[in-house]
């Protein structure tokens, strides 16, 4: 069997996973019910309540969009660096602005993790399939 096949069905699997993850993220928590906890970390930033309110929906747009980019670029080594990147960067903010996050149930240290090594594995797999070729 072609080991490529073999690679493609997990790699597709990652590829959904994040991005449903992120499309979540953006639709749920930021656009469809305003999490307070999105809202107080904008403020903590100095903005008042309503261009806090904003700056959530438009990072929840900016997440949707970038969700889909694991659905458009299958094989896009850059998305995944980007992601790592993206998600340790944010989970630095809340440590910076709202460190008690990191306590509660399913935190961002928990959701942050997860889809970092979703994307290190992706890019595992996008270099044996490379390889293979």
């Amino acid at each position: 069997m072609n080991h490529k096949l073999l690679l493609d069905k997990p790699l597709r699997l990652i590829q959904i996973t994040l991005a449903v993850l992120w499309i979540y993220q953006g639709l749920i928590p930021k656009i469809l019910f305003q999490s307070s906890a999105e809202i107080t970390i904008w403020q903590s930033m100095g903005l008042a309540l309503h261009l806090a309110k904003i700056c959530v929906s438009l990072s929840g747009m900016i997440e949707i969009m970038f969700g889909c980019t694991f659905l458009i670029w299958q094989r896009a080594v850059f998305i995944h660096q980007l992601n790592i990147l993206g998600l340790s960067g944010l989970l630095l903010l809340i440590i910076v602005t709202d460190p008690i996050q990191l306590t509660t149930a399913f935190n961002p240290v928990v959701m942050n993790i997860a889809m970092i090594t979703l994307s290190i594995l992706a890019l595992q797999l996008l270099k044996l399939r490379t390889q293979q070729a």
